[in-house]
Formats: structure tokens, sequence, C-alpha cells
């Protein structure tokens, strides 16, 4: 019996977890939360939104890789189809921007909630939205290679 079902497992549930995560983010609870919420209480929001979905992106952004360099080490890199490589690449970056958005604009985010600097709150989510938007386009892009990719080969 080999492990590669759990592997493909975790690296899917992962990417459904960040990518989903982001989707509804992105297109559900922002725009709501930006017509019923005046800044401080939709600064709040988001910063406590965050602090709950980031534990589980960092969840992700740690299994993600793992099973999918596991995957890859079943066949040997050079081996592996060209479309896992993209995926790679791909993830690489995701992962990049995100610790970029946790260590940067969410970690001013939180401290500007904490002290009511709004204006700098504001900023804050937006670089943060922009970030998710970009990673959010680029997790469909890995999705669609993942299940469209042997159409590279």
């Amino acid at each position: 019996m080999t492990p590669e079902p759990l592997f493909r497992f975790l690296h899917l549930a992962s990417v459904a977890l960040w990518v989903g995560g982001m989707f509804f983010a992105y297109v559900c609870l922002r725009p709501s939360a930006a017509e019923l919420l005046d800044p401080p209480h939709r600064l709040r929001l988001w910063q406590r939104v965050f602090a709950r979905f980031f534990a589980w992106v960092w969840g992700a952004v740690i299994l993600i890789p793992v099973s999918g360099l596991a995957m890859i080490a079943r066949v040997g890199f050079d081996a592996a189809p060209l479309n896992w490589h993209l995926m790679l690449m791909v993830g690489l970056a995701m992962i990049a921007i995100y610790l970029y958005v946790f260590f940067g604009p969410y970690a001013e985010l939180k401290r500007a909630v904490a002290a009511e600097e709004w204006k700098a709150g504001g900023d804050a989510l937006g670089r943060i939205r922009k970030a998710v938007g970009i990673n959010l386009w680029l997790g469909v892009l890995t999705i669609a290679t993942a299940t469209l990719g042997r159409w590279l080969a």
C-alpha cells in the first residue's frame, strides 16, 4: 500500500481550502462587508477573518508543497509531467505572495486596528485585496494546469 492517495488527498484538500477561501473572501465577503459596514467595523471584521483563515492557510502552505514534492519524488523530477513542474512554479509564487501578505500588509492591518488608525488599516487592507486577487487567479491557473495540463504534453 503506497501513501500516494494520502498525499493526493492532502494536496487537493489544501488547495480547495486555500483557493476556495480566497474566492469566498474576494467575491462574496469583501463586497458585502463594504456595502454594510463602516470602516472601523469592516477593518475589525477583516482582521478577525484573516486571523482565522490564515491559521488554516499556514497548514495549506506546508501541506501543498510537501505532498506535491512527495508525488514528484515518486516518479522522479525529470520524469514528472510538464504540468507538475508548472504547478510547482506557480505554487511557489503563490506561497511567496502569501508570505508577503502575512508579514507585510496583514501585520500592518493588525497594528492599525489595535491603534484605531483606520486610514492606515484601509491602506493595508487594499494591499491585501490586490495580493489576494492575484493569488486567486494564480490558484485558478494552477487548478486548470492540474486538470487540463495533460493537454500540454
